[in-house]
């Protein structure tokens, strides 16, 4: 187990430095920050934010429900870096596994003596954690804006919103691992993965055009509908095993691509 661990750290550690090394992930990241800050203060403190939305309607006397600014506030741009992730996390995945096909050590990873699998979990969680340092920012200029509500948000809402960001990003790249390592090409492979999880992504719509038990079936494979449960701070168990069912096909399929080229080269 102790050499198991080492080598899924050891290509963890490569897959994570390799980011850190890549003018791509420099740009991709650069360009998050930007949306997302951009998103940010539309959503907080634009003339169509929510701030303004609910002081026009005190000045204007319109009777509505009591809105809890703060969490309508965290709902909104967690939906928001949601659709965002959408984008980004398919070009951060579309090299896992294609630049290795072109360069030509992906042959020397299929004959190795290192599982398939832990090639695998080493590579996914190098790219979960590069993604969650994109993260990162967003959560202190939120901290400033909810640290100023009152009444105070519960701590467990943001917390279990972002663990939903995170769960729906690693499900994305996981799927998006096992795309690339069946071809060289990281564009298609970024356009596959688009393709596919959009289809995900929207497949809740179709369940709702379908109807029936197999519409409702369905219903249980949309990302968005469960990624909204957890932003919404509801916890809900399918929805974490939703996102732990994707990460594990995504690991097994990629594994299995990998065994069917180990067999090929033998």
């Amino acid at each position: 187990m102790g050499v198991i661990i080492g080598n899924i750290l050891a290509i963890f550690r490569k897959e994570l430095q390799g980011y850190f090394a890549s003018p791509l992930a420099y740009v991709v990241a650069g360009v998050f920050w930007l949306l997302a800050g951009f998103f940010f203060v539309a959503i907080l403190l634009s003339p169509e934010g929510i701030i303004q939305q609910v002081a026009t309607s005190d000045q204007l006397g319109v009777p509505t429900p009591p809105i809890d600014v703060a969490y309508e506030f965290l709902r909104y741009f967690l939906s928001v870096m949601g659709s965002l992730a959408l984008f980004v996390l398919p070009i951060l995945s579309m090299g896992l596994y294609a630049e290795e096909r072109k360069r030509g050590t992906l042959e020397l990873l299929a004959t190795s003596p290192i599982t398939n699998w832990v090639v695998a979990v080493g590579k996914l969680l190098g790219v979960i954690a590069f993604f969650t340092v994109m993260v990162l920012p967003l959560l202190a200029y939120e901290a400033i804006a909810l640290g100023a509500s009152n009444p105070p948000i519960q701590p467990a809402v943001p917390l279990l919103g972002h663990l939903g960001l995170i769960l729906l990003a690693a499900s994305i790249l996981s799927l998006g691992m096992f795309i690339s390592s069946l071809t060289e090409s990281s564009i298609l492979a970024a356009i596959l993965t688009f393709a596919l999880i959009l289809f995900l992504w929207v497949i809740d719509l179709v369940a709702k055009s379908v109807g029936g038990s197999f519409g409702e079936a369905l219903g249980h494979l949309s990302l968005l509908k469960h990624y909204n449960n957890l932003i919404q701070g509801v916890m809900d168990t399918s929805s974490l095993v939703l996102f732990a069912s994707y990460i594990i096909l995504g690991l097994f399929l990629t594994a299995q691509s990998i065994e069917a080229l180990r067999f090929q080269r033998s």
